[in-house]
């Protein structure tokens, strides 16, 4: 089985701590899996019906693996989503696929597309400028969380505790850049500083662990240097993530549930979920769950 990774950067150039990229490329050769990394700037996509058995990487044919895990999740550039369906039209099964890609990018799409699906949601807003402060604290109230409509690992969310200085955040931003993508969300007080993160692989969950933020900080992210722990698999959860994955279509995901008193509400979904942190608390190997998974669908598939 032959497979192509997409990064934003190689993994010669990535920094050591880049753990999930290294272990993605040691599992694949105790597995016998012939595992490529690429950027997406090594391709040169060339639109044609003459050759559909190849594609251009650094201006050579190379010849066509049997499946695709790009892993630039929030990091996703239009080339690169552009690279990623191409290689779909060419016939190559990529895990996960282009367009729940570019669903889960947007914050707000995402958040849409649950709330119309029953899912239940942090209620959300889109900020458009000049704000409307008293319509945000009617509708959200203070604190607020402020996110960038596209990041990932706790980069671009802000909690902002007062109005007043959520004035002034919103003030500096219009200035500054009034065509930013921003959106806010209520802040659920039950689930400040703590979120669980579930990974689910094929439709299904495969492990689920709670981030707590450093004392006096926000983010519960493991790579903004909050702690984790594994947590057990309720039928809540496991009914929320699954269904989740399901409705975004994502084979291989991330997602990320807020505590709302006895109950969880779901915050975001990520496409490329990093996993140090739970490999560690949970004891799961997730490169080898998602190699077996993507063997079974490709032999599912022949």
């Amino acid at each position: 089985m032959k497979g192509w990774t997409l990064y934003k950067d190689l993994s010669a150039s990535l920094k050591p701590e880049v753990y999930e990229v290294n272990h993605f490329i040691e599992e694949a050769s105790e597995n016998g899996i012939e595992v490529q990394e690429f950027k997406p700037e090594q391709f040169d996509l060339i639109v044609t019906k003459e050759d559909r058995k190849g594609i251009l990487i650094d201006g050579e044919t190379a010849t066509l693996p049997d499946f695709l895990l790009p892993r630039m999740g929030a990091n996703t550039t239009y080339f690169a989503l552009a690279v990623i369906r191409h290689l779909e039209r060419l016939g190559v099964h990529s895990f996960n696929s282009s367009q729940s890609i570019d669903t889960v990018k947007d914050k707000l799409f995402t958040q849409q597309i649950l709330a119309e699906n029953n899912l239940p949601v942090p209620n959300t807003m889109m900020v458009k400028f000049p704000v409307n402060v008293d319509l945000v604290e009617s509708h959200l109230g203070f604190p607020v969380v402020v996110k960038t409509l596209s990041g990932s690992q706790g980069i671009g969310v802000f909690l902002i505790d007062s109005k007043s200085n959520f004035e002034d955040l919103m003030q500096l931003i219009e200035e500054t850049n009034s065509k930013a993508n921003i959106i806010l969300q209520e802040c659920i007080s039950s689930s400040r500083g703590r979120d669980l993160r579930v990974i689910t692989i094929g439709g299904r969950v495969v492990a689920c662990m709670e981030r707590k933020a450093r004392r006096g900080k926000f983010r519960a992210s493991y790579s903004r240097g909050g702690s984790v722990k594994q947590f057990d698999v309720t039928p809540e959860i496991e009914w929320l993530a699954t269904e989740t994955s399901r409705i975004l279509g994502l084979d291989i995901a991330g997602i990320d549930l807020l505590f709302d008193g006895g109950h969880f509400k779901v915050c975001e979904a990520n496409s490329a979920p990093g996993f140090e942190g739970l490999e560690k608390c949970c004891n799961v190997n997730i490169p080898q769950r998602i190699y077996d998974f993507i063997r079974l669908r490709l032999d599912m598939l022949k």
